[in-house]
């Protein structure tokens, strides 16, 4: 279990003394009680809950409990306590797995006594649908017969975590009382209310309506169906609609189907993969393609063109062979040797010329890849989620790509290294993400698109003003283009760099923007919604190719918000947040007001993937 520093502990015992309160050792209850918590965290748990209890009595002690004891210690320990417990049965045979499933609104992870009290959230736990026993079981990287591993349950731990359609999940461990070599599993799981619907205006002209389900059936299928309807352009009304089943059989192989007819585009993608989810894993491959009768916009960058892209299709092939590494100092590390090739095949462009032909020209990529990584997980809360067990990576991921580009006007090497690492603060609950990366094709040893890419992501740890918790965030991207194509432009989107600043009339070559944000997360809900409110100021950078980036234009936006969450439903985000840009072109006001959904932040991974280029985007 991971300590407090000494001066946190000092006052911790200092206050407890002064409480007058002991602390007794509970015992771990039996598989059918009202809470299922291991006797560690039990121990753990009592101490600090009798403590606040008591420091709440007097104005002094309160105020010296908020100062000087962090409770989220409890989470970002649960790691190190849950190792703990797990390695006293180290060697142990598992002989059963046994499945709790809990409903989606009322009960807990840590308490399994509550009861749902509205007649509303009843209702939903009589419609929900749960995950099926064969849909949890597939998702075991364990079985009946194998040796406990304590990082082997933290993992399958974290990994039903990433399943949209689960909230929370957790083994505990129930030993034999006949034989001490043999002990059983119980896995708790909390789904999510699978059932979502989305939409959002966009302006006065368009305007989009999205109905979905996480976890069709309970067997863990993905599927969706949106509206999208435009007043100017045809068709008025289409839609899309996407399937998608994650690991199939067991074996983490995905499949993803879509169709979309809509203003946007017309066409259809096909996904099927099995990408290296364990650390463990030997081989990963995959292939995807895209069919779009007209677009105006490539897969996979986010910039949207002005005029329609007609018939585009892309291939993509790929494969990888995982190589386990183990080095004494830094544990146990992976070398990833990847090769891919794509095709892309666009017709009827001959209307574009220069730079924009060959922007648009049909080309094959075939790529080698090799990776050097490490990955490990730290659990904590109140990150992006709101109370939910969230796990952040740490290691690092060092990328070399090279291959050949066959294209129209000839042949020419493609080659990019990629750098990344976190967390540097290894014992501090403080995390930090560093990335850079250097891309370019080569002809005839002359240089063509090249890219410049740096950036940070710091995440501090979580303090206590009061009853109210904050984190403070900061990014940091810079991408800087060389001998780029003359369609090729830097932008600021609506939700990135500077939030809702978006403008057609402003673009570069070069970009540069720091992102500055402090959430503070509120006790009290609001309808069983968790809030959070949040400022925020934004600097943004254009320039042009060859220039010094911090003469150029600048641009911000400063401004605060409120987001509202739900984490027992799968619905988006509802975010409302208020902005001032003092400094705006005259496609963007002095003011802006938002009101809309917004799909919860990521981390950063480690993961190996598909060799492929960079995008400058």
């Amino acid at each position: 279990m991971l300590k407090p520093n000494a001066l946190h502990r000092s006052f911790q015992i200092v206050l407890f003394i002064l409480l007058g309160m002991g602390c007794a050792q509970a015992q771990l209850s039996l598989p059918d009680s009202t809470r299922l918590i291991n006797p560690r965290d039990e121990k753990y748990t009592n101490f600090y809950d009798t403590l606040k209890v008591r420091a709440g009595r007097k104005n002094i002690t309160r105020i010296l409990y908020d100062l000087f004891i962090r409770e989220e210690s409890k989470v970002r320990d649960y790691k190190t306590q849950a190792l703990n417990n797990y390695s006293d049965a180290t060697g142990k045979t598992i002989r059963e797995i046994h499945f709790l499933r809990l409903d989606v609104f009322g009960p807990s992870i840590q308490d399994t006594s509550r009861k749902a009290k509205s007649w509303l959230e009843r209702t939903g736990n009589y419609i929900h649908t749960r995950s099926d026993l064969h849909n949890l079981r597939k998702n075991l990287i364990i079985k009946p017969g194998d040796l406990i591993d304590a990082e082997t349950l933290y993992e399958n731990e974290r990994l039903f975590r990433t399943l949209p359609r689960i909230r929370d999940a957790r083994f505990i461990l129930l030993p034999d009382s006949l034989n001490s070599d043999i002990v059983d599993l119980l896995l708790i799981t909390q789904d999510r209310f699978s059932i979502g619907v989305s939409g959002v205006l966009n302006g006065t002209s368009s305007a989009k309506a999205e109905i979905y389900n996480r976890n069709l059936f309970g067997v863990g299928h993905e599927a969706s169906f949106k509206f999208v309807g435009h007043l100017n352009r045809q068709p008025y009304i289409g839609f899309e609609s996407f399937y998608n089943i994650n690991n199939i059989n067991g074996k983490f192989l995905n499949f993803s189907v879509g169709y979309s007819n809509t203003y946007l585009n017309e066409g259809a993608l096909l996904l099927f993969e099995k990408p290296l989810i364990l650390k463990t894993d030997n081989f990963a491959y995959g292939i995807s393609g895209y069919s779009f009768k007209r677009t105006n916009r490539l897969p996979g960058l986010k910039r949207q063109f002005p005029y329609d892209i007609p018939n585009y299709r892309q291939l993509n092939i790929w494969g990888a062979r995982n190589i386990q590494l183990v080095n004494k100092n830094t544990g146990k590390t992976q070398l990833t040797f990847a090769s891919g090739i794509q095709f892309r095949d666009i017709k009827n462009h001959h209307h574009f010329t220069g730079d924009t032909a060959l922007y648009f020209s049909d080309n094959k990529h075939y790529l080698f890849g090799v990776t050097w990584s490490q990955r490990s997980y730290i659990p904590d809360r109140l990150i992006y989620g709101y109370g939910i067990t969230e796990d952040i990576p740490m290691g690092f991921k060092y990328e070399m790509v090279a291959g050949l580009d066959n294209d129209p006007s000839g042949k020419r090497i493609y080659t990019h290294l990629f750098l990344s690492n976190g967390n540097f603060f290894r014992n501090s609950p403080d995390h930090l993400y560093l990335y850079g990366a250097f891309s370019s094709y080569f002809r005839n040893a002359q240089q063509q698109q090249g890219m410049v890419e740096l950036g940070m992501n710091f995440i501090s740890r979580l303090y206590a003003i009061g009853s109210v918790r904050t984190r403070h965030f900061v990014r940091f991207d810079y991408t800087m283009g060389m001998k780029r194509l003359d369609p090729e432009e830097l932008m600021f989107e609506k939700n990135d760099y500077i939030r809702g600043f978006s403008s057609d009339c402003i673009s570069g070559k070069q970009r540069l923007s720091l992102n500055l944000e402090s959430v503070f997360f509120q006790k009290k809900d609001f309808y069983r919604f968790n809030i959070a409110f949040f400022t925020f100021g934004d600097l943004g950078i254009l320039g042009g190719e060859g220039k010094k980036i911090i003469k150029e234009n600048y641009y911000g936006g400063i401004g605060a918000g409120l987001r509202l969450h739900n984490e027992s439903l799968v619905l988006k985000t509802i975010l409302i947040r208020l902005a001032v840009y003092p400094r705006h072109p005259k496609d963007v006001g002095l003011l802006g007001m938002l009101v809309t959904e917004q799909t919860k932040q990521t981390f950063y991974n480690f993961q190996p993937g598909p060799p492929e280029p960079r995008k400058y985007e």
